[in-house]
């Protein structure tokens, strides 16, 4: 505020200067929300990170990145018997801890074992679980001799050799398949349907007794002709294929075979012909049981 002067004196108007001072509520704690604030955005950021990593991961890295956080084998073995000794209760040349020759690397001691479980039948011995693969190729092959000889003996028993040119035995890629094949003066299944005439289900009644004690893996697979239904909507060729080979499976299981057996059941209709030159040639209609190889333990 000011004054007005004297008018007699000459001086100048006093000025008076008030200071208002304004506390403001927690001056001194100004800075704290921004701390809060660092807090926070840094843990979104850990929070979309830890998201990130989720989708952009598989089980198996999700699994090694816990592993590493939290490396339970390690820990277990530290506070094994003789941990608290010099090599951690190993010898210096321990093939778990120390690589002593060219092929060996790495740290067995942070792996699982296969199959994490000891028994008779681990190992690559007569009945172990880790064969070699073609050790035991060769061993199914022998296998698959036997039976062919074994079904054949028993079609001889049982009077069935008339059907001798009606069973093929293959040999392929995948094991060794054998063909019930149909031709021009004798078929598998009545016309049409997915019922065995009699002679059939016998045949493979005696094919079933074969193969059931094997451990080897089966595929069934039926085809026909590539005559065609008049209402396909009904019934056609796919819808056929199908229902012999579950009927075979059925006829199969019925005489001793195991359920679990069974890899694929399958119908390729009229699309893998046997005469390709001749697709309505009835030797186009079969059914097709394939011995599969077996796989070692880690299916190699």
């Amino acid at each position: 505020m000011s004054a007005r002067a004297p008018h007699a004196a000459k001086q100048p108007p006093k000025i008076i200067v008030k200071k208002i001072y304004i506390e403001g509520g927690g001056g001194h704690h100004g800075g704290a929300w921004k701390v809060a604030y660092a807090d926070f955005v840094t843990a979104m950021m850990a929070f979309f990170l830890l998201m990130w990593l989720l989708g952009a991961t598989n089980e198996k890295q999700r699994k090694a990145l816990a592993d590493y956080f939290a490396p339970t084998l390690i820990e277990f073995k530290q506070n094994s018997a003789g941990s608290n000794g010099l090599f951690g209760g190993d010898a210096i040349q321990g093939r778990d801890n120390y690589p002593t020759n060219g092929k060996q690397t790495g740290t067995r001691s942070m792996t699982i074992p296969a199959g994490a479980a000891g028994g008779d039948r681990v190992g690559t011995g007569e009945k172990g679980s880790l064969k070699n693969k073609e050790a035991m190729d060769v061993a199914d092959r022998k296998a698959f001799a036997r039976m062919k000889s074994e079904i054949e003996s028993k079609m001889k028993a049982n009077g069935l050799t008339r059907l001798g040119k009606q069973v093929r035995f293959v040999p392929t890629r995948e094991g060794m398949r054998i063909d019930l094949m149909d031709d021009a003066d004798y078929s598998m299944f009545a016309l049409g349907t997915t019922s065995f005439v009699p002679d059939a289900a016998e045949l493979v009644k005696l094919v079933a007794q074969s193969i059931a004690d094997s451990e080897n893996p089966l595929m069934i697979r039926g085809h026909t002709d590539s005559l065609r239904y008049g209402d396909p909507t009904n019934m056609n060729n796919w819808m056929l294929s199908s229902a012999r080979s579950e009927e075979t499976r059925r006829r199969l299981v019925a005489n001793g075979v195991p359920e679990t057996r069974f890899e694929r059941i399958e119908g390729v209709a009229d699309r893998e012909p046997l005469i390709a030159d001749n697709p309505a040639d009835p030797r186009n209609r079969r059914v097709a049981i394939t011995l599969l190889y077996r796989k070692s333990k880690f299916g190699k």
